[in-house]
């Protein structure tokens, strides 16, 4: 990962710990807002609410410990976080599943181990790859949906600048990303970033 000092873990970390500042930041009276057409999932032609976004997010991070573990999902029990993982106090329940992530994240370095998700395997630095701009990106767009001024810390938008940026283009063309944004090339790291990933730095 040239011109970054972090290891994908690391970045993780960073990551996650921005998405569940994000999450702490969401009021009472939003959790079951309609999310923007951008959430839309292609297994609903509804628009989903922020709690099932949230609910989402929650159910991809329950699942690292065993991904980096190098358990199947039939091993490890693939209903194992099905339904709602938020109950009573969501965001109490998500900082929990967080903690539980980042846990197994700290210290790990097995990153040619091959991890199994339901999409396919692949060594566990790809799969970081993967989560890491999820999770990074994810907080990013839902700030904004919820008008929570949380800005992505320098270092993480690096890391997953110099994560994604090398593969960028090969994920287009596999439907990962829409079309570019064209964005100047000496604007901040991160409208570029947006940019990259199809996203307008100056869009709602």
């Amino acid at each position: 990962m040239p011109g970054n000092s972090l290891s994908e873990p690391e970045v993780f970390v960073l990551a996650d710990q921005a998405l569940n500042k994000v999450v702490a930041r969401i009021g009472d009276d939003q959790w079951s807002m309609e999310m923007p057409a951008s959430f839309q999932t292609r297994r609903s032609d509804r628009r989903p609410t922020l709690r099932q976004i949230i609910n989402y997010h929650a159910y991809d991070d329950a699942w690292v410990p065993d991904m980096l573990a190098g358990r199947t999902m039939d091993e490890a029990g693939k209903d194992n976080h099905k339904g709602d993982l938020l109950g009573d106090d969501p965001k109490a329940r998500f900082a929990e599943i967080v903690e539980k992530a980042c846990a197994a994240a700290r210290n790990f370095d097995a990153l040619d181990r091959v991890v199994h998700t339901s999409f396919g395997d692949f060594k566990a630095r790809e799969y970081l790859w993967q989560i890491n701009m999820f999770r990074g990106l994810r907080a990013h767009d839902i700030a904004k949906v919820i008008g929570a001024g949380v800005e992505l810390p320098a270092d993480l938008v690096q890391g997953i600048w110099d994560e994604i940026s090398p593969h960028a283009e090969e994920w287009r063309k596999m439907g990962v990303f829409p079309e570019a944004v064209a964005v100047p090339s000496d604007a901040p790291l991160l409208d570029r970033l947006l940019g990259l990933t199809g996203r307008d730095p100056k869009g709602p």
